[in-house]
This record gives C-alpha cells, structure tokens and sequence, in this order.
C-alpha cells in the first residue's frame, strides 16, 4: 500500500469511526420515538449510505450496478456473496427496511446491543444450528411479513476474494417457506476491501443483482434444488467480474445456519 493510500485509508477508518460515534449518540435519543421504516431509514440506511460514500470519496472504492432491474417491488430472501465489510453497508444501505441475521450475545451489549435490538435484526444462537435454523425461518417470516427485505450470507462467514463458500439453505427454506423468491447477489468487494488487514484498495466494485428464484415445489426437495441454482449462479456471477477462480475449492460454511 502506497503512502498515500494508508493515509487515505487511516482518514477513512478515523471519519468512519467519528461519524458511528455521533450518530449513536443522536439515534439514541430519537430512534425510540420513530415507527420501524422510519427508524430505519434515520439510525441505518442514512449512517450506511455515509459509510460507502466515505469508501468512495476517501478511500478510493467506487461501485457499480448491474441488474437492478431483477429486484422484485416484493421483499424477499436475499442471498448475497460475502467478503467483506462494504457489502453490508451497502446492501443495508440499498434496501430498506432490511433485517439481516446476527449473533444473539450482540443484543446484550450495552447501547450498542440495545440499539441494535430497535432495528428487528434476526437474533441466532450460533452455538446451537438446529434452535439457530428454527430461529431463522421464524424470526424470518415475521420480518418478511412485516415488509422487511431479510439479508442472508449463505457462506455462513467472510470468504476471501477468488474463492466460494458452500452455501447453507437457512436462507432459500426461508424462501420457499414464505412462497417468495431469492435474490442472489455477486460482487467482488474484497478485491478493495480485503477479508484480512485493514488496508483498502482504489477501485471499482462490481455489484451483480441476479434473477430472482422461485423454487419449484415445495419441501427439502425443491429448497435444496433452489440452493443449488442460486449457488451455480453466483458462481458463475463472480467468475465474469474476476472474482472467482475456476480452480478453487468450494470451501465448507463454519456451520448450516445462514
């Protein structure tokens, strides 16, 4: 990393951290007297969009989007590839409201955890897959009903740029058992944004929304088979941006839980 980009990246994570600070403090203050969408928009989608346009501005990272015109009116399951911190500000930042899947003990962490609490994330014990997979598909349709999009790494964890994780199916059960689509989502954030260290690269992202799935039937059949096309999907996704190598070993997810 040349010297000017580890300033670039030291005034990055300083702004960063300074702007989490402030608006933590304000959100604490009025979040509680807003309704859920408005919540939302005021303590995350707006915090969001200042952490990417920060990316952008002073670390280098830009973005690109292709196939927004795949993504439902409808909320629904979406499935996204995971490398990095960007994709989360991002696609929190894009799709409101949004409920994505977090460890349960995050909750209990003073402030923090209680303002997490107020944005209806779907808490899991990831220490205990099968209660965390009934908490997922319950915790999950009640998110979807509420009109929430529902936000699933199907890696399960970061996966460093040019390889895959396997893909659990918490996230495309949930869809089949809301009868809603899955929204696979490719990219290569941690070309610029690495997995490792916290050194950024100028760049582009490229962010791939594929075709929404439905699945065809209904039962462990067809939630797996929906899995399997959403996976051959985003496979193929990442390949085309260069963020995939065809030689790489599909790596195992930590567990089956999202």
């Amino acid at each position: 990393m040349s010297t000017v980009q580890f300033f670039r990246t030291f005034l990055f994570y300083l702004l960063l951290s300074s702007s989490s600070c402030i608006w933590c403090i304000i959100s604490m203050f009025v979040a509680p007297f807003l309704p859920f969408r408005a919540r939302y928009r005021f303590v995350v989608q707006n915090w969001c969009r200042c952490a990417v346009w920060l990316a952008k501005v002073v670390a280098g990272i830009n973005y690109e989007i292709k196939g927004k015109e795949n993504i439902p009116d409808q909320p629904c399951v979406i499935l996204a590839k995971h490398q990095s911190t960007w994709e989360t500000f991002f696609l929190c930042a894009y799709f409101e409201p949004l409920s994505q899947v977090v460890k349960r003990e995050l909750l209990y962490v003073p402030f923090f955890g209680w303002a997490m609490a107020m944005l209806k994330p779907i808490a899991i014990d990831r220490s205990n897959p099968k209660a965390a997979l009934k908490q997922l598909a319950s915790q999950g349709r009640t998110r979807l009903e509420q009109g929430a999009w529902v936000l699933v790494f199907p890696e399960g964890t970061r996966i460093p740029d040019g390889q895959i994780g396997k893909f659990s199916r918490g996230g495309t059960a949930l869809a089949v058992n809301s009868k809603l689509p899955v929204l696979p989502v490719a990219h290569n954030a941690g070309q610029f944004w690495p997995k490792e260290g916290w050194g950024k690269k100028p760049g582009t992202v490229q962010v791939v929304f594929g075709p929404a799935m439905f699945a065809e039937g209904e039962g462990p059949r067809a939630i797996a088979a929906l899995n399997d096309r959403a996976f051959a999907w985003v496979s193929q996704a990442q390949m085309e941006i260069g963020a995939l190598d065809p030689q790489s070993p599909t790596a195992e997810p930590p567990n089956d839980l999202a």
